[in-house]
């Protein structure tokens, strides 16, 4: 493929992720969204029944359903980051269909759970291949998929994901009118096939090649490529000494991951820090709960891809952010004045709320995206996003004792203070972006690029040139910040877009 034609074939994926298709456009991003579809519905079905499941059917007490999901999922967390570093070694491809294949086999498991111990380790196996399943396509997305196309696609899925859990939800609903053991088992079984089913729509996307660690020179490459120059591994971050550390001796990453994980604490708002407001707070009927729930998940699935098309780079990234910690802001103090009212009132400024927060979110999770790919090494995305990843499970871990100790112990004063941690988290995303962005000074040369180089190559200038006017147009950094932080940016998006992200992004990722 020709530069020229490579640079058309991106311009048309960037075009077709746009709001007005339902899926992205044929190939490895329709694949991946069919993917996210197949396993979300079976999900959706797992997340409305699975407590009562182990409660009622297993006959578990639901103190220690909560402590068995706790451990499973703290596990799963810590698993994630070596299983994306696997995906990154032996190839994306392969290891999430292996992946999508365990969680199938551990939600199997599920139906034959009769204890507590059995419980606890089928829900740590699902936990884990849950985590690392999320590693090894978002490895897979950022190597097939050109680097200006994945913020978009990110929303389509974002989309395509709530609209499966709507209708996995929907099916689990019926099985819980139901309440027979059999439909309950039924919901289950659908949900290990909808992961068989993802595993095969994987595996119709094309081979990646894996990274290996070149122990010669020193760094991670492509299997099979020579480093450009004989420099030796004492520099940067590709050295065997790092890739034994992993991901923790990037301390920026590690910073605007927690960064990120604070602003995640969003997450348990709607399944647990509104109801309980709800309920304990307002005078509000308590059917509004599911009401906000459809609002939220209808929100996302509209326009999601929408909100999204504006970030295409490390500034729009945090300027999207910033302005995500504003919005949440403005959604927690609109929450706090739905107490003391009628019942009515507190209705319409709960729904007033409700709107803010899912605006908030739809701006934070299109700028989180674009911050986790471009500040990650090309040959190591597995491990990073894997990391990045373990902010979800913090916020689901944690987010429900800070929100019920804020919203429900303290009142509005815990409403003011959510929003204060989540404007000052939002605004120090910037400086920690440009750290992490500089960064890329110190990372060793690339292995040569295969066939088609002079077409990623071309794209990145183009890229690198587009970041840079949008530094150049953000009038909200101060002179000295904006000099430093757009130079940071510059290198980094230099260093992200001139990395070789396999084969098939670097010959222009034919979608």
């Amino acid at each position: 493929m020709t530069t020229r034609d490579a640079r058309s074939a991106e311009r048309s994926t960037v075009k077709g992720t746009g709001a007005g298709r339902v899926l992205p456009p044929a190939g490895p991003q329709r694949l991946l969204a069919l993917a996210q579809l197949s396993n979300s519905v079976g999900d959706g079905a797992y997340y409305v029944t699975s407590a009562l499941y182990f409660t009622h059917v297993v006959g578990l007490s639901a103190e220690r359903v909560g402590l068995g999901l706790t451990v499973a999922w703290a596990i799963g967390s810590l698993v994630g980051v070596p299983l994306g570093r696997l995906a990154d070694r032996r190839g994306p491809r392969g290891i999430a269909v292996l992946l999508a294949l365990a969680t199938a086999t551990a939600v199997a498991s599920f139906l034959l759970v009769r204890g507590f111990l059995p419980f606890v380790l089928a829900a740590c196996a699902y936990a884990s291949a849950q985590s690392g399943l999320g590693a090894a396509r978002q490895a897979l997305l950022a190597s097939l998929i050109p680097a200006g196309a994945r913020t978009g696609l990110l929303a389509h899925l974002q989309s395509t994901l709530n609209a499966g859990l709507a209708v996995g939800a929907g099916l689990g609903g019926l099985a819980l009118h139901a309440g027979t053991r059999s439909a309950y088992l039924g919901v289950f079984a659908l949900d290990a096939v909808s992961f068989l089913v993802c595993a095969g729509l994987l595996s119709r996307l094309p081979s990646v090649e894996p990274a290996r660690v070149d122990r010669t020179a020193g760094r991670v490459g492509r299997v099979g490529k020579a480093p450009r120059d004989g420099r030796d591994s004492r520099s940067g971050r590709g050295s065997e000494r790092d890739a034994v550390a992993g991901v923790l001796r990037d301390r920026p990453y590690v910073l605007v991951t927690f960064l990120n994980t604070v602003l995640l604490l969003r997450m348990p708002l709607l399944s647990l820090g509104i109801p309980l407001w709800i309920t304990e707070r307002t005078e509000a009927p308590a059917w509004l709960v599911s009401a906000l729930f459809v609002l939220n998940t209808g929100a996302v699935m509209v326009f999601q891809v929408r909100m999204a098309r504006g970030v295409t780079g490390l500034v729009t990234a945090t300027r999207s952010i910033r302005r995500s910690g504003l919005v949440m802001l403005a959604s927690c103090m609109v929450f706090a004045l739905s107490s003391g009212v009628s019942p009515w009132i507190a209705a319409a400024v709960l729904v007033a709320g409700a709107v803010l927060q899912v605006v908030a979110e739809m701006l934070h999770s299109a700028g989180s995206w674009q911050l986790a790919f471009d500040l990650a090494p090309a040959d190591r995305m597995g491990e990073y996003q894997g990391f990045f990843g373990t902010g979800v499970t913090v916020a689901r871990t944690m987010g429900p004792l800070v929100l019920t100790a804020l919203l429900v112990g303290w009142g509005t004063p815990g409403w003011l203070l959510l929003g204060g941690l989540m404007l000052g988290a939002s605004y120090a995303m910037g400086p920690a972006t440009r750290w992490a962005a500089t960064r890329g000074s110190e990372w060793p040369e690339l292995p040569e690029q295969p066939d088609g180089a002079g077409h990623q190559e071309g794209a990145g200038r183009e890229r690198f040139e587009g970041t840079r006017r949008e530094g150049a147009q953000d009038g909200r950094e101060g002179g000295a910040a904006r000099r430093q932080g757009g130079a940071g940016l510059a290198t980094g998006a230099t260093r992200v877009r001139l990395a070789p992200a396999g084969v098939a992004a670097a010959r222009g990722a034919e979608c």
